[in-house]
């Protein structure tokens, strides 16, 4: 059975309308590849191409993350919804939270204490081949993660810290092969379940900071984050 219509419809956040969105797709050629091929391309692009980092609030449009270059969970998610979904690709979200110790490293000092305990999180389910598949795996662009291998080379087991969760640091399921990937599952705390789009979940849920919070997060505290990430990336622990 197909999944419904709804998986392909555009929303406010998921505005693949958008002139940048529309562009980005037409110069890439992503309609004219096969179906495996194309979430491929798509996966790595959002993957790699939009940096790990963190945006002035999680319920922003696809296009705004585009044009900021780089996202996390949330919005990379929001993102890659939209490109699928502007390339014929049924998808839809699915809401958790994580616990913030995950974020140890990447986030430190103010910006840590500022984080609630549990922090909303969210993956991309995309339909192929008849069944749903999880994609978590594109948070972290490769060069960040392979810094954060290096720097702990000679770890075993199951990793948390440094926005990871995952069983193997040396090799985390985030390549997309037509089958699940994860690079933060290890730290769910709690499961909202399904949604159309991204908009539906925070109608109802709301987002990680508000007030005060969501301000300085905005204006000052995500700037440090950002900076301490793009240290990492750059391998200067």
């Amino acid at each position: 059975m197909k999944p419904e219509t709804r998986y392909l419809n555009e929303t406010r956040l998921l505005d693949f309308s958008h002139p940048s969105l529309l562009e980005l797709v037409k110069s890439r050629g992503w309609m004219a590849l096969p179906e495996h091929e194309r979430i491929a391309h798509i996966y790595d692009f959002v993957r790699n191409e939009i940096t790990f980092g963190y945006n002035g609030a999680d319920d922003i449009s696809a296009s705004q993350v585009l044009s900021d270059g780089y996202g996390q969970c949330n919005t990379k998610g929001t993102l890659l919804m939209a490109l699928l979904r502007e390339c014929g690709i049924p998808c839809r979200f699915h809401g958790f939270t994580i616990d913030k110790e995950l974020q140890k490293g990447a986030i430190s000092g103010l910006a840590y204490s500022l984080a609630p305990s549990d922090i909303v999180h969210s993956w991309v389910e995309v339909s192929f081949e008849n069944k749903w598949v999880n994609l978590e795996g594109f948070i972290l662009d490769s060069t960040y993660l392979e810094s954060v291998q290096n720097r702990f080379s000679t770890a075993e087991g199951p990793f948390c810290g440094y926005g990871i969760a995952t069983p193997s640091l040396k090799n985390p399921p985030v390549e997309w092969k037509g089958s699940d990937t994860y690079i933060q599952k290890d730290g769910i705390s709690r499961d909202y379940g399904v949604f159309d789009a991204p908009d539906d979940f925070y109608a109802k849920h709301g987002s990680n900071l508000s007030g005060i919070k969501r301000v300085l997060f905005k204006h000052i505290v995500r700037k440090w984050m950002n900076k301490n990430i793009a240290r990492i990336r750059r391998g200067e622990w």
